[in-house]
């Protein structure tokens, strides 16, 4: 409601939701500039809702049955285009009635003739819940993932004060150049041009300096939420697969294989993504080599020198490196903290 208590027009609300300005930015003469105003609401809050009005301002088509639980999980192999799933009733002569959910491919894509057979509900449920167990975690391996995390938490805070000390001293050197640079263009013996240019150079330094030290003070964590996430997943996957509940099934294998699965013949196949794949050859490894380096590794809880780019499958030798891996993934456009 508007203050007059008039109702807010639908385009109006959604120029105030995709309006920058409540995160600190404006618009002016098309170009984004940074206010000096305290923000209403964080820009991650405003991304989110902006993805949200993506979505929704897509045309949506109605369909002749019922989104099924499975719907939107795989792709077909054979053509590459969704696998939806449809409700059927069939009746049959003696009176009986029995009803059946099928998975098949939309056939949407015109250039492939796609001949991937439909797949019953209850053979899909079979397959996607044995896939899901092989990337279960062991508690007792899921206790000593989160003792190591704490430890590295508490070393990069030791890393984050460091940095900001550094910084801040930086910064003041910064901003005693600015006053002698001041003082020298108001005593002329600097030139305006001069000037400008240099205090410039300067000031960009500081803002950079303020960021990575903003930036740094609130992220340092960042990588702990979701690798605390993905030990709870993992931990619980086994009775995820147990239980009836499909849709639970579907939101942990999005978890596990993104968009990476296929049906081919009738048969779920995939590539997991990272930290997953790390819990898929822990469990292969049970047996061949021993269990305290399944968990830490011939070299100790150390950073790996490789840093994932995506979230595609990537090597890892062992569970202890998923904390350091993990935290490269998320911070890996930001400063980087601790020993390399």
């Amino acid at each position: 409601m508007s203050r007059g208590g008039k109702r807010i027009h639908k385009t109006r609300a959604t120029f105030i939701l995709s309006n920058p300005f409540y995160t600190g930015l404006f618009k002016y003469g098309g170009e984004l500039h940074e206010g000096k105003y305290e923000p209403i609401i964080a820009k991650k809050i405003f991304d989110k809702v902006q993805e949200v009005l993506k979505q929704r301002g897509r045309p949506h088509h109605k369909t002749k049955y019922e989104p099924q639980d499975f719907c939107g999980l795989l792709k077909c192999d054979t053509c590459g285009m969704s696998i939806t799933g449809e409700y059927r009733v069939k009746k049959q002569k003696n009176g009986n009635v029995h009803d059946y959910i099928y998975y098949h491919c939309t056939k949407k894509n015109k250039s492939v003739k796609c001949s991937e057979p439909c797949i019953r509900q209850e053979e899909l449920d079979k397959q996607i819940s044995s896939l899901l167990q092989k990337f279960s975690l062991r508690s007792d391996w899921a206790e000593k993932l989160l003792a190591m995390a704490e430890k590295d938490k508490a070393v990069s805070a030791q890393s984050v004060s460091a940095f900001v000390l550094k910084s801040q001293n930086q910064i003041r050197a910064i901003q005693t150049k600015l006053q002698r640079l001041l003082d020298g263009y108001l005593e002329q013996d600097i030139e305006r041009e001069v000037y400008r240019e240099q205090k410039a150079v300067l000031l960009s330094e500081k803002k950079t300096l303020e960021e990575k030290m903003a930036r740094i003070e609130q992220k340092q964590n960042d990588w702990l939420e979701p690798f605390e996430n993905w030990i709870k997943v993992a931990t619980n996957l086994v009775k995820i697969a147990r239980d009836s509940n499909l849709l639970e099934k579907k939101v942990a294998a999005k978890e596990i294989f993104g968009s990476n699965l296929r049906l081919a013949s009738r048969a779920v196949r995939g590539e997991s993504v990272f930290p997953y794949l790390s819990a898929l050859r822990a469990a292969d490894s049970i047996g061949k080599i021993p269990e305290s380096l399944i968990v830490v590794g011939r070299e100790g809880f150390e950073p790996p020198k490789a840093m994932p780019t995506g979230l595609q499958p990537v090597p890892v030798d062992h569970l202890g490196t998923c904390p350091h891996l993990l935290k490269k993934f998320l911070k890996c456009n930001d400063f980087k903290i601790g020993k390399e």
